[in-house]
């Protein structure tokens, strides 16, 4: 079953100024372009993408935030812009900054998260109990969530997403701020979710070790859809290792290199890159081959940031766009 049907999904900011009469960087920039891919129910699905690559405006329109600008999106076969109200019935969203009170118990905010959603009484309470014991958190319900640690207060979010029994939890970069330990906690406990609830889930992230803990990945670049799949899947495209050979002249490194082995490579970012099988037999005939234009030589298994590379031709950060998100 399709959960979520994103298809051909545009959008483009408009005209806005600030409070000093400037216009907002946002605007007329197109931050979706022609996007299409479905979540199935019951996966981990991620949008990975560099800040500006257009994840954030994909989860703020799938949350009702913002309507797309153009093509339609779905939950649950209920359009995001013709049926909010019914789209949000069946959402949990956990915002990537804090949306907690942190004057009032964990208790007193899942109460106020409940009465947004109707919920009253005993229905409530008991909800309220029930999902603390699944964030494992009972014991810490009447404390005030200013004392809780990063990584609770991220549980006291799920917890949130979860009190009104969603079909869908939309996550947008859930382990910003957390430390490696509440990171790899925080995916714990999600993967429990997923295996014991069957929940289906949509996360956005932009690192590349989250990226792998989903079943499958859209990776997104200047607003586009550049690569889609299992990440074994899309590591299988580059096709044996990855050697980056570092060198004071790449682009005739480069050109030696073709011409002597006959070997695609090109240069990104300064680094002269050759995706080939047995990669470790084939440095040192480059080594030897050209040890004046050689400096330095690393081998690695592909990975998503090489994906990510193949798809546009540049790495992950360099299209990063400063003080923007998208």
């Amino acid at each position: 079953m399709e959960v979520v049907v994103v298809d051909h999904l545009n959008h483009t900011y408009p005209a806005r100024r600030t409070v000093r009469g400037r216009l907002s960087q946002r605007a007329g920039r197109q931050a979706l372009k022609d996007v299409s891919f479905a979540v199935q129910e019951g996966e981990i699905f991620g949008l990975l993408g560099p800040n500006g690559g257009g994840k954030t405006t994909t989860f703020h329109i799938l949350s009702t935030f913002i309507p797309p600008t153009g093509g339609r999106a779905s939950v649950f076969g209920h359009d995001v812009q013709r049926e909010p109200s019914r789209v949000r019935e069946r959402l949990g969203v956990v915002f990537q900054y804090p949306s907690l009170d942190k004057k009032l118990t964990v208790w007193e905010n899942l109460e106020h998260q409940g009465h947004l959603y109707g919920l009253w009484g005993a229905d409530l309470k008991e909800r309220i109990g029930t999902v603390l014991s699944r964030v494992r958190l009972l014991d810490r319900a009447r404390d005030l969530v200013e004392v809780l640690s990063g990584g609770l207060r991220r549980r006291v979010e799920l917890a949130k997403g979860l009190l009104h029994r969603p079909g869908l939890l939309l996550l947008d970069e859930p382990s910003t701020g957390l430390d490696p330990g509440a990171r790899r906690d925080l995916w714990d406990y999600l993967g429990e979710l997923q295996s014991r609830e069957k929940m289906t889930m949509v996360v956005t992230t932009h690192l590349m070790e989250e990226a792998e803990k989903c079943d499958r990945v859209a990776i997104l670049n200047e607003g586009q859809l550049v690569a889609l799949g299992t990440p074994e899947s899309l590591k299988h495209e580059i096709g044996g290792d990855v050697i980056s050979i570092e060198s004071s002249k790449p682009d005739e490194l480069q050109t030696a290199i073709e011409k002597r082995f006959a070997a695609s490579c090109k240069v990104v970012d300064g680094s002269v890159r050759i995706e080939r099988e047995r990669g470790h037999e084939f440095i040192p005939q480059l080594v030897s081959a050209f040890p004046d234009l050689v400096r330095s030589v690393r081998l690695g298994k592909p990975t998503l940031e090489d994906v990510f590379i193949l798809k546009t031709g540049h790495r992950f950060w360099s299209s990063d766009l400063e003080g923007e998100r998208a």
